[in-house]
């Protein structure tokens, strides 16, 4: 419990409105519950949220030490009083989350708050998973992420050991990521496989595919097979052996059947045809395929973990 005593400076307010600027970590929701709670007092008593503060009224504060500190990056995850969040799987190492498309997992120029990260983190603290003040240095943090404009399945991991391991699996390609998608037109062969070198430029945000090596070029291969063609799109499941920057979509651009809604490398004209902003493309399936022991994540060997309702394809392949 803390106190605070109301200067001349603060008399006036509302006391909702005061602990808002006082307390910006705290949730305001949240505050309006601690006030119903009587976690929040006014000189001992609960108080209504609309009450005025007057010059030397002393207020008990019932709150939380985080919600105390300023604000900052590693902290704002406090801020989100209902987090956001549609669990695949989770247990007491790892949480497996769909990210619906349009959310970034780490905060960027353009949102600060709402991310993938955030919610997690929230989730994490209001379920007395995490306590960032009991810790030296580790915070739950994602093992792998997709783009902005992408879905699908994201690992995050809840201790540093299952962050280690993960890791490592991924590195080593123990773990195994489908994606499906919808490209223009009907892929010949159906079924096949993408190999060739990509260079990103770092200025435009934009990747090259090249069929022979290049300076600075990396390894990609993918393998493709179309399960579904309706018109003159077709529904496409994609396997990465590699973990490139826009693989997929750039693969599929190269072979002449990019990705519908894909603005980078997409069909303008087919895109505006379908009103689609959001390259069709989701990461619905996740595979633990360990070759190796994995330790404390072991009973997860053999594990496949698959998003059914995939946006795209309720739309145009239901």
């Amino acid at each position: 419990m803390r106190e605070l005593q109301i200067g001349k400076n603060d008399a006036g307010q509302r006391l909702d409105r005061f602990i808002g600027k006082t307390l910006p970590l705290l949730p305001p929701a949240l505050a309006q519950k601690y006030i119903r709670l009587k976690r929040i007092k006014v000189n001992g008593r609960g108080s209504a949220r609309d009450v005025r503060l007057s010059e030397g009224d002393v207020l008990q504060l019932y709150v939380n030490d985080e919600f105390f500190d300023k604000p900052s990056e590693e902290n704002v995850f406090l801020t989100l009083f209902r987090p956001q969040l549609d669990i695949v799987y989770e247990d007491e190492n790892l949480l497996l989350v769909n990210k619906r498309p349009g959310m970034v997992v780490h905060a960027d120029e353009t949102e600060k708050v709402h991310t993938l990260i955030n919610n997690i983190q929230a989730y994490l603290y209001q379920k007395r998973e995490w306590n960032p003040r009991g810790e030296n240095a580790f915070a739950p943090a994602l093992c792998n992420r997709i783009d902005r404009n992408t879905g699908g399945i994201v690992i995050a991991a809840k201790n540093a050991q299952a962050l280690r391991i993960i890791d490592e699996k991924i590195r080593s390609h123990e773990l195994q990521k489908s994606y499906l998608c919808i490209a223009v037109g009907r892929p010949v062969p159906p079924e096949g496989r993408i190999e060739g070198f990509l260079l990103k430029d770092e200025a435009k945000k934009l990747v090259t595919f090249y069929r022979r090596p290049v300076p600075g070029g990396k390894t990609a291969v993918t393998l493709y097979k179309t399960l579904d063609t309706r018109g003159e799109l077709s529904l496409v499941e994609c396997r990465l052996l590699t973990g490139r920057t826009h693989q997929i979509r750039v693969s599929m651009a190269e072979i002449g059947h990019p990705l519908l809604g894909d603005g980078k490398y997409g069909d303008g004209a087919v895109n505006r045809k379908y009103r689609e902003t959001r390259q069709a493309l989701y990461a619905y399936r996740l595979a633990f395929d360990f070759q190796s022991d994995a330790g404390p994540l072991e009973y997860l060997r053999g594990k496949v973990f698959t998003v059914e309702d995939v946006p795209f394809r309720r739309t145009y392949f239901a």
